[in-house]
């Protein structure tokens, strides 16, 4: 079960971005998530009329690790550390380690 999952809102803990906030868009693999607004990248692309494409200078988002992102808490409004906990009806769900409540929940 991971940590961080796609949908969760983040804070960057680390890099250029640190302090912004965004929403997980999607996982890239274990170690990546992509976090929309974050860590943006310029693509430049050429027209390309077969495919429809127009060329210019487009923001591309582009992956970062999961140690420098951390699950935002609304109710502190701040980053959090996530654990996990087995309820009496054996299901495992994610908690804040400051204040044990379940995520999003």
């Amino acid at each position: 079960m991971e940590r961080i999952r796609k949908g969760d809102q983040v804070v960057v803990t680390a890099g250029n971005n640190k302090g912004k906030r965004g929403i997980v868009q999607s996982r890239v693999d274990a170690d990546y998530v992509l976090v929309d607004g974050i860590n943006l990248a310029k693509k430049h692309t050429k027209p390309n009329p077969v495919k429809g494409v127009v060329g210019g200078i487009l923001n591309k988002t582009m992956p970062i690790h999961v140690s420098n992102v951390a699950l935002y808490n609304p109710e502190t409004k701040k980053s959090d550390r996530v654990g996990f906990k087995l309820l009496e009806n054996g299901k495992k769900v994610r908690i804040f380690k400051s204040s044990g409540k379940v995520v999003g929940g």
